[in-house]
Order: C-alpha cells, then sequence, then structure tokens
C-alpha cells in the first residue's frame, strides 16, 4: 500500500509538470499508451475462461469509468494541478472521501455510522489545517553581507 501511495503520488506529479507543456488530454493519452503493454499481458492472464457471466451492466459500468472516470477525469484532474499546483489540489483531493459519504447516504440510500463522519471529518480538519500553516510564511533566514 506505501508503495502505491508514493507511486501514484510521483505519477500525479510528474503527470502535472507534463501537463504544463504538453496539455491535459495528451498526458493521459500518453500514459494510457505506455502502460498498455502490461495492462494487456495482465488482462491476458487474468482473464476468466469465459465472459458468458458478464451482464450489460457490467459493461456499461466498465465502459463509464473507462471513459468518464479514467480519460476524461484525469484530463481535468491534471488540468487542474498543472494551474493550481500540485501540492494545493492534491490536498484538496482528501476531501474526495466526504463527498462520497454525502452521495452514498443521499443518491444510494447507504448506511453512513457515526465514526465513518467522524473519521471523515478528521481528514477535512487536516486538510483545512494543511492549508492554513501552508499559507503562513517560513522565516526567511538572514543574509549576510
Amino acid at each position: 500500500m506505501l508503495a502505491a501511495i508514493i507511486v501514484c503520488g510521483l505519477g500525479y506529479a510528474e503527470g502535472a509538470a507534463l501537463s504544463r507543456k504538453l496539455g491535459g488530454w495528451q498526458v493521459i493519452c500518453w500514459a494510457l499508451v505506455l502502460s498498455l503493454p502490461v495492462m494487456l499481458a495482465l488482462t491476458l492472464i487474468t482473464m476468466p475462461a469465459s465472459l458468458d457471466g458478464v451482464g450489460n451492466a457490467a459493461w456499461i459500468g466498465l465502459a463509464y469509468v473507462s471513459l468518464f472516470s479514467m480519460l476524461i477525469g484525469f484530463v481535468f484532474w491534471y488540468r487542474g494541478l498543472a494551474q493550481g499546483g500540485i501540492a494545493a489540489v492534491g490536498q484538496l483531493q482528501l476531501l474526495q472521501p466526504f463527498f462520497g459519504l454525502a452521495l452514498a447516504a443521499t443518491l444510494l440510500h447507504e448506511q453512513v455510522s457515526p465514526l465513518m463522519i467522524v473519521v471523515t471529518l478528521g481528514v477535512v480538519l487536516c486538510v483545512f489545517g494543511a492549508k492554513k500553516f501552508a499559507k503562513q510564511e517560513a522565516p526567511r533566514p538572514a543574509t549576510v553581507g
């Protein structure tokens, strides 16, 4: 899990830096092209013997996630990282569980426990605290001369 966090963080930072030069849609498209050989091999290795059990809803869900979440969503994500700064926008992503819980409760009528709300509020407070302390200017070292 720690390796995944590090690799994803490095990927986001590099993608944001590249999107300043190339644009968000080129960055995600090149990332998908470059990852295709590995993903294709993993797909073939883990593929079930038959796809007969996969229903239409599953195929529609896969198409939706592939197109909107993984392609179009990342175009805007990288553009936002490039424009707003990697550190600032990256912290805002930590608010995603809060919105996820709210949407799950509202749209899907999921049961949200009080502990879930407490943990989510803790994350929100950490994000706002980090943003507040990041805005405070660090003391400058004295110059000689």
